[in-house]
């Protein structure tokens, strides 16, 4: 008889973001600014940003990830999400990191994202 091994739990795929930082909302705002050029939605409301983490000096690390792996503009969007977050008042410094795991899902949008495109 053999048993089924148990997922690993405790170990979240997309790590948790600064959501009590006094900067967040902010942060998000300038995330909410920048486009994916291929789909009239900003990327925060498509799910693309998994993991906005602000440290207690104010340096900005976020995890992002992008709707396909062959997306165009894959190596210029980290650069455009770091550009719309370091001008904020306060801000040390930002890292954008691309990440594949786990993977985009459509399901990962806002209700106004869907809404926008047409899926609800």
């Amino acid at each position: 008889m053999s048993e089924n091994p148990q997922p690993f739990e405790g170990i979240p795929l997309i790590a948790p973001s600064s959501t009590s930082h006094p900067k967040y909302e902010e942060i998000v705002e300038a995330c909410r600014s920048v486009f994916d050029p291929e789909i009239p939605v900003n990327i925060y409301d498509l799910g693309l940003i998994y993991t906005i983490d602000i440290d207690e000096e104010n340096a900005v690390k976020v995890i992002m990830t992008l709707t396909a792996p062959g997306c165009p503009v894959a190596g210029e969007m980290p650069g455009w999400v770091a550009d719309a977050i370091e001008p904020l008042d306060g801000i040390k410094q930002v890292d954008v990191s691309l990440v594949w795991e786990p993977p985009w899902g459509m399901d990962m949008m806002s209700d106004e994202a869907r809404l926008e495109l047409g899926f609800m």
